[in-house]
């Protein structure tokens, strides 16, 4: 996909957060301090700062773009929002309880992950994040990796379906275009790049290191996703990433160790009442947060980005900072 391609859909997909940037001010003067006015929408304004939030916060794609070439696609998109969500307050759609209960629920997250990362900045310094790189780098090259393609489906008679098709002759990745349920998969046909053993869950990784180059599993494998037929392209002594590389996985996991430390906290300081569904009781108060796996291992070095996560850990922790040498925690004020 052409790189202008991916800038416009990555804005599109901004317009639905636009509403919250912008504050109902009156149009008038700029703001103090520099930073004027660069759009009035019906009397509700944007200022330049506006543009700023919508820039940081948009996708990789937009924010490496030079600002000259995706500002008019930024202010149009936030302009076209605007305009949306004033029509849709003239409505009264905001009043619709979905609706109230939807922006209560944005609110509630926009919230926690300014927090996680105000305190994770405030923990993770770039003399951190170099240290933890050192020792990544030390023990990187000691571990192995492999290249491999999986086929994901919902069931065993599945996978020994598609077993019985490769003793045919079939082709994996023809195959895993058409059968896996990996979303990545289909496009790429099953292929999960290089990975050490730590990268996946051991159910997957116990038996896809245990392949030959070439090989691909006999009998279906089980994991939390589902069943997996694997095979072998190729294996590798592992080999450190540089640090522009690693260093956001590193503060990554780094944050999910804070945040999973300052749940702990807050749930043994916190009242918590949970109900069931039909409102009774149930008996969690004070529940110590779980940590999150991939918290507790030391920073590895990130597989070819598959989309389907087979980590040990959860996804992202919420508010995590995406990181790069350039913008260090302690640089983000």
């Amino acid at each position: 996909m052409a790189r202008h391609t991916l800038i416009a859909s990555s804005l599109a997909l901004m317009m639905a957060a636009v509403p919250a940037m912008a504050q109902q001010k009156q149009a008038a003067a700029p703001a103090a301090g520099g930073d004027p006015i660069v759009a009035k929408v019906n009397g509700q304004i944007l200022h330049r700062s506006d543009v700023e939030i919508a820039l940081r916060t948009a996708p990789a794609q937009v924010q490496q773009a030079p600002l000259e070439k995706v500002y008019p696609q930024i202010l149009g998109s936030m302009i076209n929002a605007l305009l949306l969500s004033q029509a849709g307050k003239t409505a009264k759609v905001d009043q619709n309880p979905v609706v109230k209960a939807q922006i209560q629920a944005t609110q509630t997250e926009l919230v926690a992950d300014a927090y996680v990362a105000s305190i994770s900045r405030s923990q993770i310094s770039e003399a951190k994040l170099r240290a933890a790189y050192d020792d990544y780098a030390k023990q990187a090259p000691q571990q192995e990796e492999i290249s491999a393609r999986h086929i994901l489906v919902p069931t065993e008679q599945e996978a020994k379906d598609i077993i019985e098709q490769l003793k045919k002759g079939a082709d994996f990745a023809t195959l895993a275009k058409d059968k896996t349920t990996d979303p990545s998969g289909k496009s790429n046909g099953g292929d999960l790049g290089y990975f050490t053993k730590q990268d996946m869950v051991p159910e997957f990784a116990n038996v896809a290191f245990a392949l030959k180059k070439g090989e691909y599993t006999q009998t279906p494998v089980k994991t939390q996703f589902g069943w997996h037929v694997i095979k072998l392209e190729d294996r590798r002594q592992g080999k450190a990433g540089t640090y522009e590389q690693v260093a956001p996985e590193i503060a990554q996991r780094m944050t999910q160790q804070i945040v999973a430390s300052k749940l702990q906290e807050l749930r043994t300081a916190g009242k918590i009442e949970v109900f069931d569904p039909n409102g009774n009781p149930i008996q969690q108060q004070g529940a110590p947060a779980q940590q999150p796996a991939a918290a507790a291992a030391k920073p590895q070095q990130p597989a070819a980005a598959p989309t389907l996560n087979l980590g040990g850990g959860g996804g992202a922790a919420p508010g995590a900072p995406t990181l790069s040498p350039a913008t260090a925690p302690d640089k983000l004020r």
